[in-house]
């Protein structure tokens, strides 16, 4: 079966002796012709780009260590429980589940 390839057009730019010569060299281990790895390098720039515009800009980061131990009990648990689709939605929602918690709890002001 034969592939359908999109229309191509090609693109020039000067760019500085020290960059071309590490893209060329980088290309040449690639096996990919100059066109393909251009394309992938250019391709995958966008696709980084566009991801990161669709992130959520109204969220924060938060990174804790783990012991190997309770790393790996945690990563068990998920493959018991397919369900669950990351360890960001585990930890939201156990987070979520103690603030309400919290909430049903705290006395009532009158």
């Amino acid at each position: 079966m034969e592939e359908i390839k999109e229309k191509t057009k090609n693109l020039c730019a000067q760019i500085p002796v020290s960059l071309h010569q590490r893209v060329r060299e980088a290309q040449e281990r690639s096996g990919k012709t100059l066109g393909e790895y251009m394309t992938l390098l250019i391709t995958e720039y966008y696709n980084r780009k566009d991801n990161a515009a669709m992130k959520d800009t109204n969220t924060k980061t938060l990174a804790i260590q783990l012991s190997v131990e309770l790393f790996d009990a945690l990563d068990e648990y998920l493959t018991r429980h397919p369900e669950i689709k990351s360890k960001k939605d585990l930890i939201t929602s156990l987070i979520v589940k103690l603030l309400e918690s919290e909430e049903k709890d705290a006395p009532t002001e009158e």
